[in-house]
């Protein structure tokens, strides 16, 4: 009762916040018709997963943006929580702080979900990647499983920190490299070696990838054939490895 509880506040939070919502959905709209546009002529003759276009080549590392940056981010109501006092009078609830912190994460998750299928939605309305039935109900999962390890992440940071401006400069400067190392932008098979391994450390890499492998039927990687459940037991251990660091985080929380 009180996961759904907690989680149903965050859904109400987001349904009643249009500002973020916009927010959230600008600058991945902007990357892709601007930067993808400018960027299409360039990558002309480049072998491309799927014989796309670069538009088609980015889009799903767009939407692996939007789950970023709406996951992590969702961490700053816990940080305004903690303002607020509200935070304080549920951690003094007779409720596990496991029931507290799982609750926020599936909230979080589902949240950044729901922006990342609007977005999925332009891109397959636009006719930017053929919409497939199949491969959204596929993808669906892996968007999920990227959501919460990142939402779990925010949590974390949100636990020790109390300034909403300090958690979002702290995010910023750890979230970019993030997206940048993760094949958002490039193919990752001809990388140097050197920045091929940052990126196998990269969980948005087997993120992307995932996406990418299910929305246009391959991948630029270095996974191999198998990469598909490579990058779903990636980000299953990551998902749980986050949640239970989360938990823990709120357990010495005062």
């Amino acid at each position: 009762m009180a996961v759904y509880t907690i989680w149903l506040r965050e859904m109400l939070r987001f349904i009643r916040d249009k500002s973020r919502i916009l927010g959230t959905l600008g600058m991945p709209l902007f990357f892709l018709v601007f930067i993808g546009t400018g960027l299409n002529s360039a990558f002309q003759g480049i072998d491309l997963p799927g014989g796309t276009n670069y538009i088609a080549f980015m889009a799903p590392g767009i939407v692996g943006m939007v789950l970023l940056f709406g996951s992590v981010f969702s961490g700053l109501t816990v940080v305004i929580d903690k303002q607020f006092g509200f935070m304080k009078e549920i951690l003094v609830a007779p409720v596990s702080r496991s029931s507290i912190v799982l609750g926020k994460a599936l909230g979080g998750a589902t949240t950044a979900l729901l922006q990342a299928m609007i977005l999925l939605s332009f891109i397959f309305i636009f006719g930017v990647i053929p919409f497939s039935l199949n491969a959204l109900l596929l993808a669906l999962p892996l968007m999920f499983l990227i959501s919460l390890g990142f939402v779990n992440i925010g949590v974390l940071f949100a636990s020790k920190l109390d300034d909403p401006h300090g958690f979002q400069i702290v995010m910023n400067f750890f979230i970019m490299p993030i997206f940048f190392l993760s094949g958002a932008f490039f193919p990752l098979d001809k990388l140097p070696v050197w920045l091929k391994t940052l990126s196998l450390l990269d969980p948005l890499t087997y993120g992307v990838d995932g996406l990418r492998y299910i929305l246009l039927g391959s991948s630029a990687s270095f996974f191999g054939a198998d990469g598909i459940w490579i990058d779903f037991a990636v980000l299953t251990g990551f998902a749980a490895i986050t949640l239970l660091l989360g938990a823990h985080a709120f357990d010495r929380m005062q």
